[in-house]
């Protein structure tokens, strides 16, 4: 599933796209067959265009540069291989994954990077002929040259300096035929005429590798751009325990795709406006000079506050179709828009509406416990004097709260509170107004009434 890490990743590479006038490539990398299934391919189109996505090329929309999945483009990784093959540049490397590991161990032991140690670098035609006839898989590594330096400039980081004798020889084909990352992408990337490459600085120490390849096969080179890694608020790597991860999950939740959108703009780059930005603000806000070099750790509050302000900006057509909430047959379309307003600015997900609507429109609403102690609080005199000042039938709350304040001799809190209490069963909520314009006179005497006899 989409993770949050590669979403934001989409979103600003879609941004610097739109932002510059460009074209937002979508291409599936599918060399690695155990993990590729077409139902997450298929999910990954469905969350991209929920995040408001849409790509110019790409698998499902086609472009000047098919295919767009890596699978089918294996003649054209051969082509290129046979290229850098005829240069003296590629090798079979026939060492197994255990000798590979330990080579690994022992250089870490030893303090020096991990690289390979070249072991087949230098097999003549025999031995290799000799490894092949006894059936041993090889996988095709890219011989990077010595003594060399690789420099380019990072749109985020700046410039970059990379010595080939840290790299060491890399594999650009596995031992099942599949291309690796280091190749794969790059050629494609410059025979896609992809100009801008926008991926996580995890990715800084393959760029290097990918350059060497570029070179060699005299390939245009696009500009890198490494953006900060996502963290959660512990400054640990994002994972389930985290909370959700992907965007699967936040959708499930409720979470509409302009809160997400709006947090995840905002995690390592910095936006010149504090308030909420539709897609076309999104756009105009970014500016690539802004993205930061530190770590951006991902806020489900944060997340919630945008939630808030996403919702506060649907349509009231659009709030009332997110929340899809059951109301009594018997209510007109006014009363309606009156409940939809009263409640809006206390909801922040579909239950939530529900919630109120049972609240408002149900049986008596049941008595969280906060609501409980202030309605024993206020004693059961003052809802005779409640029931006795509604039942007047003065239509304004606050006309009738201001005579309920002058007989009780109570204000602030210890007048609001427990009536708010003995109307909603909760101590907070939606304004009481509101609420109580759309409660009929019987309901709130009932109500007054029930709250009465637990203050007994």
């Amino acid at each position: 599933m989409l993770h949050l890490g590669n979403a934001r990743t989409a979103l600003l590479s879609y941004l610097a796209a739109r932002k510059t006038g460009g074209r937002f490539i979508l291409r599936i990398e599918d060399t690695d067959e155990a993990r590729s299934q077409e139902n997450y391919t298929e999910r990954l189109f469905e969350d991209l265009r929920w995040l408001g996505l849409e790509w110019d090329e790409g698998p499902d929309v086609g472009g000047p540069h098919p295919p767009y999945r890596q699978q089918q483009r294996r003649a054209i990784y051969e082509e290129w291989l046979q290229k850098l093959d005829a240069m003296g540049l590629t090798y079979p490397c026939f060492c197994t994954p255990t000798e590979l590991n330990l080579a690994r161990k022992r250089q870490l032991a030893a303090g020096k990077p991990p690289r390979y140690a070249g072991t087949c670098r230098d097999l003549t035609a025999e031995q290799r002929a000799e490894r092949s006839l006894r059936g041993l898989p090889a996988a095709l590594r890219f011989r990077v040259p010595t003594a060399r330096s690789v420099a380019f400039h990072d749109l985020v980081h700046g410039e970059q300096k990379f010595n080939t004798d840290d790299i060491g020889d890399f594999i650009i084909r596995r031992t099942d035929g599949s291309t690796a990352f280091f190749f794969s992408n790059a050629v494609d990337d410059s025979l896609m005429g992809v100009t801008l490459v926008l991926r996580g600085d995890d990715h800084m120490t393959n760029t290097p590798r990918q350059l060497l390849i570029l070179q060699a096969l005299d390939l245009p080179i696009p500009q890198y751009a490494h953006v900060a890694l996502l963290l959660g608020m512990d400054g640990s790597p994002l994972s389930k325990r985290h909370g959700a991860m992907s965007l699967q999950d936040l959708r499930e939740r409720g979470f509409l795709p302009a809160a997400v959108s709006n947090h995840l703009a905002r995690l390592g780059h910095t936006c010149a406006s504090d308030g909420f930005l539709d897609p076309a603000a999104l756009v105009n806000e970014f500016d690539i000079t802004r993205l930061g070099k530190a770590a951006a750790k991902f806020d489900e509050a944060q997340l919630l506050h945008w939630q808030k302000e996403a919702v506060a900006h649907l349509s009231a057509a659009d709030f009332r179709s997110w929340i899809g909430v059951k109301l009594p047959e018997q209510l007109s379309d006014e009363q309606i828009t009156h409940f939809l307003a009263a409640i809006r600015h206390n909801v922040a997900f579909p239950p939530d509406a529900q919630q109120w609507a049972d609240v408002i429109f149900g049986a008596t609403p049941s008595m969280h416990e906060e609501a409980r102690v202030a309605i024993q609080s206020a004693g059961a005199d003052f809802f005779t004097r409640a029931i006795e000042v509604f039942d007047r039938g003065v239509a304004e709350l606050k006309e009738n709260t201001k005579e309920l304040g002058r007989l009780t001799g109570r204000k602030g809190p210890a007048l609001f509170m427990p009536l708010r209490a003995a109307l909603t069963g909760a101590t907070h909520g939606p304004e009481l107004a509101p609420i109580v314009a759309l409660l009929s006179a019987d309901e709130i005497r009932r109500r007054l009434s029930h709250a009465q006899q637990m203050a007994v």
